[in-house]
């Protein structure tokens, strides 16, 4: 097996071997400048954005120094959100599966059964990932024990502040030892958290890593609305139009991906499958057929995806945008490989609008598509209409302070306010037109 640059840190094999597994072969810039720092057990703040690589960056060095023998909590991960806290959850999974001895590793987030969680507590696991408040009412409610635990890292800080969880990290943290490893990652490091980090943190390594361009330079990003049609139906459409060499779907769950295959299979296209409940060996068929070019067309969730090097893909669709944005990032660099050019196109939805707008502030441009009788037309920009109404309104705005209300009011005075008002949007209109 090709030979990764993981290993001159002198990892645990089975952390070597996962590693291979994952695909990783060279560390992204934070992790270079991170894992040295944490092995020896500096606390340390990572200012990074999504698409940097920052969750291997702990995760693995965590790994190396989880002692399976002691049946006690000795790292506690907190995450903002139940999806973050998730995907953290089976990127330890599928690191600590290669360990001979067994590392466990238990997730806990709100809106699950307290109960049942107090209930997997018996035995106190190597490693807690989960959100603040659901971590905090273990730790009150004595059913989780984290004095023993001797690295805490808060993920996402500044959102973290945002939600207002801070307050639960200082509940739980201020049980855990003094001397403290603390690992803070945040996109930006406000001035109201940092009389939190001063209390725990005492010299810790920064470590500022600005995005690199967040996708290969020849990756055209395109984005189709799905305006309540039938998602596989355009799904089809889109893969016919653009006649790919090789397109891999994405689908979040193991579920969706068999639905997706299952309909594109109705419909005669020839698909391959990717996904967690497939076993080894079907696994190794599949990978053959891929090889052997029998597919042109594969439906695979991220984890299965993640590390699997699949020459010439032409195009990626996201048949659903993934919860946590890395994956976005992660899912089209499989295209546009070694100098060639790729096409990644998102079938989105009106709920995925806030996760759009935080792609396109990492620096990813969409163009954006619709397919009309099979073929391929140009949209204006989603957020145009938006910006028309909110000028027009700012226009209205200006022009009804601009009109005195007289000071005894008579019959027909509101048409008259109404005139005036119109007058001079009409002649504000005409100013922005000859500026423009």
């Amino acid at each position: 097996m090709e030979q990764t640059k993981f290993e001159r840190y002198e990892f645990k094999p089975f952390i070597i071997k996962a590693v291979k597994d994952l695909g990783f072969y060279e560390p992204t810039e934070i992790q270079e400048r991170l894992i040295p720092s944490l092995l020896k057990g500096d606390s340390a703040i990572g200012q990074s954005q999504t698409g940097t690589g920052k969750t291997h960056a702990y995760v693995l060095p965590i790994l190396q120094k989880i002692d399976p023998s002691r049946s006690e909590v000795q790292a506690v991960i907190t995450a903002p959100t139940r999806e973050l806290a998730n995907q953290i959850y089976h990127e330890i999974l599928k690191v600590a599966e290669h360990s001979e001895e067994e590392i466990t590793a238990r997730c806990f987030i709100g809106g699950t059964d307290k109960q049942r969680a107090i209930d997997k507590l018996k035995k106190q696991p190597h490693i807690v990932v989960g959100t603040p408040g659901r971590i905090n009412d273990l730790v009150s409610a004595q059913a989780l024990f984290v004095h023993s635990a001797s690295i805490l890292v808060i993920d996402e800080a500044d959102l973290m502040l945002d939600m207002g969880f801070i307050a639960d990290v200082d509940q739980f943290a201020a049980k855990m030892p003094a001397k403290l490893q603390m690992l803070v990652f945040s996109a930006t490091i406000p001035e109201k958290l940092k009389p939190f980090l001063n209390k725990y943190m005492e010299n810790p390594k920064f470590v500022q890593v600005a995005p690199e361009q967040a996708t290969a330079a020849k990756i055209e990003h395109w984005m189709l609305p799905s305006r309540h049609r039938n998602k596989i139906n355009l799904t089809e459409t889109a893969l016919l139009a653009f006649n790919p060499y090789l397109a891999i779907i994405f689908t979040n769950t193991k579920k969706k991906a068999d639905e997706v295959a299952d309909g594109l299979i109705e419909k005669g296209l020839k698909v391959g499958r990717l996904h967690g409940d497939l076993s080894p060996r079907e696994r190794k068929r599949i990978m053959k057929q891929v090889k052997d070019l029998e597919f042109q067309y594969i439906v695979a969730t991220d984890l299965a995806a993640r590390g699997i090097d699949i020459q010439g893909i032409s195009h990626i669709i996201n048949y659903e945008l993934p919860t946590d944005l890395d994956f976005y990032i992660h899912r089209v660099g499989r295209t546009a490989r070694a100098g060639n050019s790729g096409i990644a196109l998102t079938i989105f939805e009106p709920s995925d609008e806030d996760a759009l707008n935080r792609l396109e502030k990492m620096g990813i441009d969409f163009k954006h598509v619709d397919l009309s009788k099979g073929d391929w037309v140009d949209l204006e920009h989603r957020n145009k209409r938006q910006k028309r109404i909110k000028q027009a309104d700012a226009t209205d705005k200006k022009a009804k302070t601009m009109v005195r209300k007289p000071a005894k009011v008579k019959p027909g005075y509101k048409k008259k306010m109404q005139s005036e008002v119109d007058k001079i949007k009409k002649r504000q209109k005409r100013i922005q037109r000859k500026n423009k």
